[in-house]
Order: structure tokens, then sequence, then C-alpha cells
């Protein structure tokens, strides 16, 4: 499906005056309010590709979270076509706004994806951090995607994906399985896939594999250890047919926690984008600033000679920036017990992203156990990437100290 923009950017910013309420909810106003220096809308420049066998086209920048709601209807106007959201980002507020943003849209002007909320597995239950079970209700599938519907103002998603998913036995679950195809059945979906962000090679040739799932949305990003390992997966999931979509691209925004040494955001991108079989990728997008700065690439995805330096930037000066792979390698190393990945992501959207709000419920709760870290004085831990796990749990520490108070 070719998708092609139907409404201009001005009768976009009309319909932003007219519901500007739903945006200043989720933003700032000077994220919300478009600049004159706006960049110009996407052209037959820009480089499109085809999601595997959905026979989606779609641009090589997509938009991942966003929360105002000026801000996705100028992005969609600039020629953006797929958003991505969750059932669980920003407590489901996240798909009301873009059901706000897209209410008065064509159907076939925008791809839309989202996933449910189901059970995650914990380190002390054995596997990897935030890993699904297999122990959901399948049925809370179904109910969830009719729930999102009816928030999004839909009558169906373009995609489903089946999130977190870190192994091959949960990818080829049979009974998800089962509840995905009636899904797509009942016309709710048209094409379904899995999310990952751990043990990503495992999980994309099962997809592969499996000759069912559509899609595989995963983390891939120049800082990944096992980069080229996803890398290979990628190109094998693609053969077989599958959209390649990926996440995580930016790889914690920051080499340093003072967030004085930016990663470069096009350079990241660009690399990602190297790999042909990335069909498309989903950056979040917090201003017009990024949302111009990741969509300016889509004309030439070249690196430069300074871009490559850029991406050693971090070897360079000794830093190990904020990103966490979620390899699990860390995990069963602390005496405390401490859930050491979810606290290093926790901590790269806290500081990376700026977002404690995001960080807090990363974390589900605040108990002994996560932040055990205030009380050692030494610490048993080696980060895969190299980050230090003591300091980046006493950062987030206080800064979730630091918002509680604000709060009280």
């Amino acid at each position: 499906m070719s998708v092609e923009r139907l409404t201009s950017r001005r009768e976009f910013l009309k319909q932003g005056a007219a519901a500007g309420v739903a945006g200043t909810a989720f933003l700032s106003t000077d994220a919300c309010t478009p600049s004159s220096e706006e960049g110009a809308t996407a052209s037959s420049g820009d480089v499109f590709r085809t999601l595997g066998r959905t026979g989606i086209r779609l641009p090589v920048v997509s938009m991942g979270t966003c929360y105002g709601i000026t801000l996705v209807r100028a992005a969609l106007d600039e020629g953006i076509v797929y958003l991505h959201t969750s059932s669980s980002y920003a407590e489901r507020k996240h798909e009301r706004l873009l059901g706000e943003a897209t209410r008065d849209l064509p159907r076939d002007s925008f791809v839309i994806a989202t996933s449910p909320e189901l059970r995650y597995r914990y380190p002390k239950e054995g596997g990897r951090s935030l890993d699904l079970e297999t122990s959901s209700d399948p049925a809370t599938i179904v109910k969830s995607l009719e729930e999102s519907l009816q928030r999004l103002g839909l009558e169906y998603v373009d995609m489903y994906y089946l999130a977190s998913v870190g192994s091959r036995e949960v990818t080829l679950h049979e009974p998800y399985l089962r509840a995905y195809e009636r899904l797509k059945e009942d016309g709710k979906t048209r094409f379904v896939g899995i999310a990952t962000h751990s043990n990503e090679p495992e999980v994309i040739r099962a997809a592969a594999e499996s000759s069912f799932w559509d899609v595989v949305l995963t983390a891939y990003n120049f800082r990944q250890s096992h980069r080229e390992q996803i890398g290979a997966a990628i190109d094998d999931a693609a053969t077989a047919g599958l959209g390649i979509v990926a996440m995580k691209t930016q790889a914690g925004v920051y080499w340093d926690s003072n967030r004085l040494r930016k990663i470069n955001m096009k350079a990241a991108l660009k690399w990602v984008l190297q790999n042909e079989n990335v069909h498309t990728t989903i950056p979040a997008f917090a201003n017009f600033e990024e949302m111009r700065e990741d969509m300016s690439i889509m004309k030439n995805l070249a690196l430069t000679t300074q871009e490559k330096r850029d991406l050693h930037l971090g070897d360079e000066l000794g830093l190990s920036g904020l990103y966490c792979q979620q390899c699990g390698s860390c995990l069963g190393q602390c005496p405390a017990g401490v859930d050491v990945p979810t606290l290093m992501r926790s901590r790269m959207y806290a500081l990376g992203h700026q977002d404690v709000g995001k960080a807090r419920q990363t974390l589900q709760c605040r108990n002994g156990t996560d932040m055990a870290c205030k009380h050692c004085e030494t610490c048993s831990v080696r980060c895969s990437l190299g980050l230090d796990v003591r300091s980046g749990a006493l950062e987030l520490a206080r800064l979730l100290e630091v918002s509680d108070e604000l709060l009280a």
C-alpha cells in the first residue's frame, strides 16, 4: 500500500488549534508550537522501503512516542506515515492522543501499530528482565486490542505486536499465536508482529521460521555488542518475507550522564538504515527540532566521514553512554538481587530521555531491592557495555527523590 499525504500543513494546524487542549496535556507549549523555520514537506526524493510481505511502502523514518498533538499532526503532514504506540504508553493516554490526531484523516493515509499489556517475567523467576512470559491469558490480548481500538477511535490497527518477547518459546507460543490469528481473521488488525529488545537474534529467527508473524520490531543500534548478530538475523527474516522495524535506534541519546556529550542522532539513525533490510525506524520526537533532524536524513542515508567518527566518540572520550542493551549478562551478579537491566533501562529513560515518569513506570515500584545500591560501598556487577551500575543507580535514585519532593 502506497500512502500519500492527503491533507496540507495548514489544515493540520487549523485542526491543532481547534483541539489544542489535547496537545498541551502531553508536552510543553514550545514543543507543540510550530515554527516558521519548519522544513519542507516530504518529497519524492525521500527514501521509501517496502515492509516485507505486508506490501506497505513507508518512508525510512517513522514516529515512535510523541506527546504533542500538534507535533503529531505536523509530522504526518511532513510525510510521516507510520505511528507507533502501545496500550502501556503514558497509562493509555498516548493511544488517545493519536486517536485525536488522526480523527479527521482518511484511514488509508496513515499506518498505526500498538500492543497489549501482558504479564512480564522478572529475574527472580529466571530469564531476562522485563521479558514476556508464556503464562498470560490469551484472552487479555483480544480484550486489550478492543480497548485500544476504542481509545484510538478506529475499527482496526495496521499492526498488532506481541511486545517484550525475549525467547523462541514465547515467539512460538501456540495460545498467543491463536489469539493473534483470531484478531487478524476478525479484521481487528491487518498484520501481526513481535517486538523484542533482548535476545533479539533468537527471537527474530524464530519469528521468521514461524511463517506466522508478518513484522518484527527490534532494538538495533550502533552501540549493541551483538549488533552484527542482530543484523544477520534481520537479513534472514527479511529474506523470509518479514517486515523489519527498528527501535532504540539512538542508543540512549547521550554519551554521559551530565548530558554534555550528545550522540550524533542523525549518524545513529543512518547507521541503522545502512542495512537495507531495515524497512523503517521509529525514533521518538520530543519537539519540532528533533522531528526535523531525524526526517532530514531521508534524502541521503550515506554516512559522512565526520558522522562515522562521531559514532566512535564514546570510545575516544572513555564514555560508556547511557544505553542498556538488556542482554541479561549482569543477572545473578548482584548479591542483593537487584534487577540490574530494569534499573539501567530506567536510568536511560530518566537521564537520556529526561523522562523521570517513564523511568518510574519501568521500575514498576520502588522497593528496597530497587535501590539497594545506595547501601553498597562496592559493586561486583560488570556490564558488557561498561556501564557503571552503582553510580548509575545512585543517579537514578537521586532523580526519583527530587521528583518525589516536587510532587509532594
